[in-house]
C-alpha cells in the first residue's frame, strides 16, 4: 500500500503537465503591474514637463518687458492654452488660469510692489494628477496615486529701467 502511494507521488513530480500554466498565473500579475506603472509614471511625465514648458514660456514673455503686471493675464494664457488670447481647449484637462501663479521679486527676494523687479517666478498651484489606476479600490485602503503636479520657473528680467 505504502509503496503504491509512493511510486504514485513520483509519477506526479515527473509530470510537468500545467506547469507553464501555473507559472503564467504567478507572472501576468506581475507584467500588468508593472506595465501599469510605467503607464503611471509617463502619464505624470508628460504632464509635468508640458505644465513645465508653458511656465517656461510665459516666465519669458513677463521677462522680457512686462513688469507693471498687466499682461499677467495674458501670460496665464499662454500656460493653459498656449496663446495669449485664452482661445481654444486648455493643453491639460482640469488646467485653467487659477492654477498659474505669477510672483514679481526684487532684488532682496521680496515681493514687489512697485518698480522694475529682480525675477519673475510662474508656478503651478492645485493642479492634480489623476491616475487612470484606483489604488485603492485596488488594495482596499486609503491610498492614492493622484499627486500634485507643481513645476515653477523662475527667470531674471530683461530690463533695467522702467519702460518709458
Amino acid at each position: 500500500m505504502c509503496r503504491g502511494l509512493i511510486r504514485s507521488f513520483r509519477g506526479v513530480r515527473r509530470d510537468e503537465r500545467g506547469v507553464q500554466l501555473v507559472e503564467l498565473a504567478i507572472v501576468i500579475p506581475l507584467i500588468a503591474l508593472l506595465l501599469a506603472a510605467v503607464a503611471e509614471f509617463g502619464r505624470y511625465f508628460y504632464e509635468y514637463t508640458t505644465l513645465a514648458k508653458g511656465a517656461r514660456i510665459a516666465t519669458r514673455y513677463l521677462a522680457t518687458a512686462h513688469t507693471d503686471g498687466t499682461d499677467d493675464p495674458a501670460a496665464k494664457n499662454l500656460v493653459v492654452y498656449g496663446n495669449l488670447g485664452g482661445t481654444g481647449s486648455p493643453i491639460l484637462s482640469g488646467l485653467d488660469p487659477t492654477n498659474v501663479q505669477i510672483t514679481r521679486r526684487d532684488a532682496s527676494g521680496g515681493t514687489m510692489t512697485g518698480g522694475v523687479p529682480n525675477t519673475v517666478t510662474v508656478e503651478i498651484v492645485n493642479f492634480q494628477h489623476v491616475s487612470l489606476f484606483n489604488l485603492s479600490g485596488l488594495t482596499g485602503s486609503s491610498a492614492t496615486l493622484n499627486i500634485p503636479v507643481k513645476p515653477s520657473v523662475t527667470m531674471k528680467y530683461l530690463l533695467t529701467q522702467p519702460l518709458i
